[in-house]
């Protein structure tokens, strides 16, 4: 079947290797299925054409958007039609009709982004609002946290075009009777379907009327409830929520809604969840614009720890709205009063933000509990009448004490729809009896208090077999006529809400024990465990808003690209099915590639997936006995080619600076011809450096590599600034090194002995108390980071870790003497101080000198170490500092100072602008007195 879906979609944008088929075995579920095949459509057309191959083999068709689905409604033995990648756009905006109709590959916030001038937007806003797709949403009938106003993806749905897997195309919205008999008479499919929905509906309105109540979280099964008299006979709303299974979405037209005038957000504390949850049908008076729900579990999770929210133990975010901000404002304290609660009101979009990311970041921060468990879906989307909310929490607790399991609680309070990561035991046999158990009391709990299995998520594999514990047989037989009525060879999406698949079948989660050559303290010294990590919520596909993650993918949208893309190919090697080749796995060494090691996913994903570590685990392993690319050798031992230069710094310069001899060093280097080389310093920091005893606290200056060698001005506007503050300046005595680059080009073993080397070294400073001061960000952040992955359980390592510090830390409480400045500077910050060491105490330094600094939200500059200077990687390189880096430092006022600790950063600011970035010590050493 593969093989003739290949030859048949030879025209296509189509994928059929392991590597393609590997990287959408899953979605954001706990399942896991090879595909056929992948097809990256572009037009309506390349879908049909795709359907048509599909038709001609008997192969099942997959639609999938931002593969961001939570229930395995995205990933299945089939076809997987991809519309994200291109077939995407909004393709007319009616300001005046307030509709706009787009693509299905279109991203949501990409719709907000075109309708918003207009005050306008489209209502549903799933928390994956930065990557989740229109069709996505369709097929999910996805909700978010503003469903409490403006309804469901089925309430804003207007019309369809949508394609049958028989090849018909249709037009479908609401229908009048008259319109949907003089349907009914046409030949063909079309007439068909109109002739047996009728008749469907016409056969059981006492049915649908009864189960089928107009509660807006009644999610599960399908939507047949719109296509009663009363509802318009709409054939577009019943298809939402279908998830795939009876047609392809070609095209949709949707209902916008204007945007409030103005916004409070009231957060109030509550001594428990239940508390909340009880509160919530007073609130729902005030007819607020969304009523959203944590707990103090997920609160935990995060780096901030609550500093914005109240005194308690769960929280509700209650936002209203108002013609005025002091309306809003008012609307917000008369509610407060009402409540008599702990709360705080935001106006300030940027400390709504805050908290709004907390919310929205659940379903990925939730994977990790507090005390390190792993914790999963499965039983995330349940919802009940907001008026039972409370009763069924209490039961629901109950029932997770009887299973032995505890779990985080967040969600749609105001919907009565909880959003949940529970700790299943997906590993061993008794664990998955236990899963299927808890389930199956779970959906008779849900169900007995009204409820919908799902309330916005679908139903996928997660919860198609337990649709039967939430409605009657008869209903249930309907839902099978009706699927059959677009797809009778079941043939679109099959296994899911009819026919399906087990609840405990094809799980992803596996246990693999593989010999690895770093420590993985946070996941226990498991590889597995640390792929485990990633479960595809996919913010690391965001190309919109601000953060790091992921620059490889911004600059080349290829799912192979993201941290996603790339943890799922680890993950698939270690099952070891699709990608077979293991540690040597061609697949992989391609995927991994383009990761710049920026380490963004370590701060910027829900999960602290921290792919460098991975990809440098990966390179050590792959090219373990084996030849290793050029740049390895060049850019991975710079430390020691540095250390020879300073032998003849003047004469390599010089020789350097020959067009020829440049290009033989390049070619030889196996680096990139486009790349200017750097030029070396005449004088190393470590040769000039001259020693003022003083009677201060004593500190170590770390002498990094790239600016000793290459910029040791840095070096000495850092010692300048020291003494002033009264340290005492040291430098170690002996040559030291991180084994930043040892570590970036996988070379695991020279990066451990170099380390144990400069433990040595640094013992006797440690020993005596002194603090370790960094000026470069990457090595700095190596130390408090990456150091315990190589060197797991040495206490010398993990000393040096607790008193490593940067320029800003060192400086925080220091007594120094500084004019101001009065200037303006914009600041790129390194990626590795964005992900491990923060930039806050720079930010205070900064403003204690007079200057007006504006921290850019500007990503990875793109040169990332050796990255960029490798050869095969420029383009991507300059891509990524074009994404944001570059516009915003060309946008910045001449007289602006341009600041960057990383030479890397500098580098590739100088190579790709008219600018120069300076070091914040030397911006500092300026405002000495």
């Amino acid at each position: 079947m593969r093989d003739t879906l290949r030859k048949l979609l030879s025209e296509q944008d189509a994928a059929f290797d392991p590597g393609a088929l590997a990287l959408y075995t899953t979605d954001a579920s706990n399942y896991r299925h090879a595909p056929f095949g992948v097809v990256l459509p572009r037009t309506a057309d390349d879908v049909v054409a795709a359907v048509a191959a599909c038709r001609e083999t008997g192969a099942p068709v997959i639609a999938r958007g931002g593969g961001t689905s939570i229930a395995g409604n995205a990933c299945g033995p089939g076809l997987v039609l991809d519309s994200s990648r291109y077939f995407a756009g909004v393709r007319e905006l009616d300001v005046a009709a307030r509709t706009a109709r787009v693509a299905p590959g279109t991203v949501l916030d990409d719709l907000q982004a075109v309708a918003a001038p207009h005050g306008l937007r489209f209502g549903p806003d799933p928390s994956t609002h930065s990557r989740c797709t229109i069709g996505g949403m369709i097929g999910n009938n996805a909700c978010g946290s503003h469903s409490v106003a403006w309804g469901r993806t089925a309430d804003n749905v207007e019309s369809l075009e949508v394609l049958l897997y028989d090849g018909t195309r249709m037009t479908v919205g609401p229908t009048s009777r008259q319109e949907a008999d003089r349907r009914a008479a046409l030949p063909g499919t079309e007439g068909r379907v109109y002739r047996e929905l009728r008749d469907l509906v016409d056969g059981n309105l006492a049915l649908l009327r009864k189960e089928l109540s107009a509660w807006g979280r009644r999610v599960s099964g399908y939507g047949l409830e719109h296509l009663l008299p009363e509802n318009g006979f709409n054939v577009a709303r019943a298809l939402v929520g279908s998830e795939g299974t009876c047609v392809t979405v070609l095209d949709a037209t949707l209902r916008l809604v204007e945007l409030p005038k103005h916004k409070a957000l009231a957060v109030f504390g509550f001594a428990s969840d239940i508390d909340a949850a009880d509160a919530v049908p007073a609130i729902l008076e005030r007819k607020p614009l969304t009523v959203e729900g944590l707990d103090v579990e997920l609160v935990k999770l995060t780096s901030s720890g609550g500093d914005d929210l109240p005194d308690g133990r769960a929280w509700l975010l209650v936002e209203l709205t108002g013609d005025t901000l002091d309306e809003a404002r008012e609307r917000a304290a008369g509610l407060a009063r009402d409540l008599g609660r702990p709360h705080v009101v935001h106006t300030d979009p940027a400390a709504q933000r805050r908290l709004w990311r907390i919310r929205e970041e659940g379903a990925g921060l939730a994977t990790r509990m507090a005390d390190g468990s792993e914790a999963w879906p499965g039983w995330e989307d349940a919802a009940v009448p907001p008026e039972r909310l409370g009763s069924y929490l209490r039961e629901f607790k109950q029932l997770l004490a009887r299973h032995g399991r505890k779990t985080v609680v967040y969600g749609h309070y105001g919907e009565g729809c909880l959003h949940m990561r529970i700790d299943f035991d997906l590993l061993s046999q008794p664990g998955k009896a236990n899963f299927r158990s808890f389930l199956e009391d779970a959906a008779d709990l849900v169900a007995a208090h009204g409820g919908s299995l799902s309330g916005e998520h679908g139903d996928g594999q997660a919860r198609s077999e337990l649709l039967p514990r939430m409605y009657s047989p008869e209903m249930m037989a309907l839902f099978e006529r009706f699927k059959a009525i677009f797809d009778p060879d079941d043939r679109m999406n099959p296994g899911i809400l009819v026919r399906p698949r087990a609840v405990d079948a094809d799980l992803r989660v596996r246990e693999a024990k593989i010999p690895v050559a770093l420590g993985y303290p946070h996941d226990h010294g498991s590889f597995a465990e640390a792929m485990r990590r990633c479960v595809g919520v996919g913010k690391c596909r965001n190309t919109s808003g601000g953060g790091v993650m992921c620059p490889s993918y911004r600059a080349t949208r290829e799912e192979k690209h993201s941290t996603r893309g790339r943890a799922h190919l680890l993950a698939e090697m270690i099952n070891g099915e699709l990608i077979t080749g293991g540690w040597r796995s061609e697949e992989v060494r391609d995927a991994l590639d383009l990761c710049l090691s920026c380490k963004g996913c370590l701060s910027d994903c829900p999960v602290d997936v921290d792919m460098a570590t991975y990809k440098a685990e990966f390179q050590h392993q792959h090219y373990k006995g084996r030849l290793r690319p050029l740049s390895h050798y060049s850019m991975g031992w710079l430390p020691l080619w540095l250390r020879f230069s300073a032998l003849a710094p003047r004469l390599l310069n010089a020789l350097l600076r020959r067009p020829r001899v440049a290009a033989l060093v390049k070619r030889l280097g196996g680096l990139a011809p486009e790349r200017d080389l750097p030029e070396f310093a005449t004088r190393p920091f470590t040769r000039s450096h001259k020693r003022t005893s003083g009677g201060g606290k004593r500190v170590v200056l770390w002498p990094d590599s790239f600016n000793n060698y290459l910029t040791p001005d840095v070096l000495h506007a850092a010692t300048e600034v020291l003494e002033a503050a009264g340290f005492d300046v040291v430098v170690p005595k002996q040559n030291v090194c991180c084994g930043l680059t040892w570590m970036s080009t996988g070379q695991l073993g020279v990066a451990k002995r170099v380390l144990r080397h400069t433990l040595s070294v640094l013992k006797p400073y440690l020993d005596a108390g002194y603090e370790v001061v960094g000026l470069e960000p990457s090595c700095t952040a190596l130390f408090r980071g990456d150091l315990g992955h190589l060197l797991p359980g040495d206490e010398t390592a993990a000393l040096l870790a607790s008193r490593t510090r940067t320029f800003a830390e060192l400086l925080a409480d220091a007594d120094l003497p500084l004019r101001d400045l009065d200037l303006d500077a914009v600041t790129q910050v390194h990626c590795h101080q964005h992900a491990e060491l923060g930039f806050t105490a720079d930010e205070r330094l900064m403003a204690r000198a007079g200057i007006r600094n504006s921290t850019l939200d500007s990503g990875c500059c793109g040169l990332a170490g050796n990255f960029g200077f490798e050869r095969g990687h420029y383009d991507v390189s300059v891509a990524v500092a074009e994404d944001r880096m570059l516009p915003a430092i060309r946008e910045a006022a001449p007289d602006t100072v341009v600041v960057s600790d990383g030479f890397s950063c500098r580098t590739q600011i100088a190579q790709q602008s008219d600018r120069r970035a300076v070091h914040l010590a030397q911006l500092i050493r300026k405002a000495l007195r």
